[in-house]
């Protein structure tokens, strides 16, 4: 019998089986060393066949996990030279983020989408709480906007607060498994909240002491959208950074779309777009072609890049 993992807590995993019953599942003794590179062997939308273990107790065993069509990976939080899988099998991704209390920094969303072009994930990305934004915030959000429709990425400027861009939001998500990120305190668990007001999942406000979000939801968790046209999202742990892994020096590139469409173009076939000559990048960063924020993010996070781990 198929079913789809729902949320992971450790050793024991609530799943929904193909005809929509809910269970505890754990995993077969054999299934936690093959094969598995990551911290968690499964994860939060992944695919996987069990065998009842109870009826009575409404348990079953997790004897199989199905290929992934993709997923969204991170550096482990607790182990730098591991990866954990955040989510799989997605149709797109949302980070939320926010410019002010707390802000979010470019560097942050650039590293967020990086892994999602790595990994085939379609990215939208949702500045919340617009209702605080005065002047200077509503001018940041314009360029950030202009500057990430040129290569391609959808911004929404949204406030929960005065359901300001909150049905745009909703609309996007309409028959799709999205993935929900973001730093603690930008609204994730009050944007789900308006979706789902009978979770009543815990909000917080923005730490004083740190200027960060506390952290609300402990584990990933996926929840069935209550529209007709069907879809789920999963939310995940509010995350301090956002740690890039299998991705060398010389691929980083490949996944900034602009920079993407030039590398051919670059007069050797491993420049890093950095010191060397005859680079179609560095000369369409001069000319304003590529926006020299992006740049400026693509070479911090070049230079975030051990080498030395691959």
């Amino acid at each position: 019998m198929k079913a789809i993992v729902y949320r992971s807590t450790g050793s024991w995993y609530n799943i929904k089986t193909e005809t929509g019953k809910a269970m505890s599942a754990r995993i077969k003794g054999v299934l936690k060393i093959d094969g598995i590179t990551s911290t968690n062997p499964i994860a939060v939308g992944d695919e996987v066949v069990i065998e009842i273990e109870s009826e009575s107790a409404n348990t079953a065993m997790i004897t199989e996990i199905l290929p992934r069509r993709n997923y969204i990976n991170r550096q482990s939080p607790s182990h730098k030279k591991q990866h954990h899988i955040v989510a799989s099998n997605l149709d797109q991704s949302l980070l939320f983020a926010t410019l002010k209390d707390p802000k979010t920094s470019q560097g942050f969303i650039d590293r967020f989408l990086v892994t999602c072009e790595a990994y085939h994930v379609p990215a939208i990305v949702v500045f919340n709480k617009a209702d605080l934004y005065k002047n200077k915030e509503q001018e940041k959000y314009a360029a950030l906007k202009d500057m990430y429709a040129a290569i391609g990425y959808r911004t929404v400027l949204m406030s929960v607060k005065t359901n300001e861009g909150v049905d745009e939001v909703k609309e996007a998500l309409q028959g799709k498994i999205t993935l929900l990120s973001g730093h603690s305190g930008v609204g994730k668990s009050s944007f789900i909240n308006s979706i789902f007001p009978e979770l009543q999942l815990k909000t917080q406000d923005v730490s004083g002491w740190s200027g960060k979000g506390l952290h609300t939801t402990t584990f990933a968790e996926m929840f069935d959208l209550p529209l007709a046209t069907g879809g789920k999202v999963i939310d995940t742990p509010g995350m301090r950074e956002f740690g890039l892994v299998d991705i060398t020096r010389q691929e980083l590139s490949h996944y900034f779309p602009e920079m993407a469409r030039l590398i051919t173009e670059c007069q050797f076939n491993n420049c890093l777009h950095i010191n060397e000559p005859g680079c179609a990048v560095k000369n369409a960063v001069a000319e304003g072609n590529i926006n020299e924020e992006r740049f400026i993010s693509y070479y911090n996070i070049l230079e975030s890049i051990d080498e030395r781990t691959y």
